[in-house]
C-alpha cells in the first residue's frame, strides 16, 4: 500500500536529495560554490547557445539571473565565513523538488 502512494506521487513530482549532512566551513565551500558555479556556467553556455541560434535574442533575463547567483554566491561565502571564524560547522540540507506542469 505504501509503496503504491510512492509511485502515484512519483508520477506528478519528484524529489531528489542532493546534500544532506554535517560539513567543515571548507567543505561546504567546496559544496555550495560547486553548485552555483556549475547553476552560473549552465547559463553562460545557454546564453551562447542562444546567440548563436538567434543573435537578436533578449540577453537580459539570463544576465539578471546570472548577477542574483553572483549575489548568492557573495552571501553564501559570508556566511561560511562568519561560522570559520566562530569555529562552527554547517548542516547542509538540499532537496530538489520536480513537479509535473499541468
Amino acid at each position: 500500500m505504501h509503496n503504491e502512494k510512492i509511485f502515484k506521487i512519483a508520477a506528478k513530482e519528484q524529489k531528489i536529495q542532493l546534500v544532506n549532512g554535517e560539513f567543515t566551513p571548507s567543505q561546504a565551500s567546496d559544496v555550495i560554490m560547486s553548485l552555483i558555479n556549475q547553476k552560473i556556467n549552465y547559463h553562460k553556455i545557454e546564453g551562447l547557445q542562444l546567440w548563436e541560434r538567434n543573435h537578436k535574442y533578449d540577453q537580459e533575463p539570463l544576465s539578471n539571473r546570472i548577477k542574483e547567483l553572483e549575489v548568492e554566491r557573495k552571501i553564501a561565502s559570508d556566511f561560511i565565513s562568519k561560522m570559520r571564524e566562530e569555529g562552527k560547522n554547517l548542516k547542509i540540507t538540499g532537496i530538489l523538488k520536480m513537479t509535473a506542469l499541468e
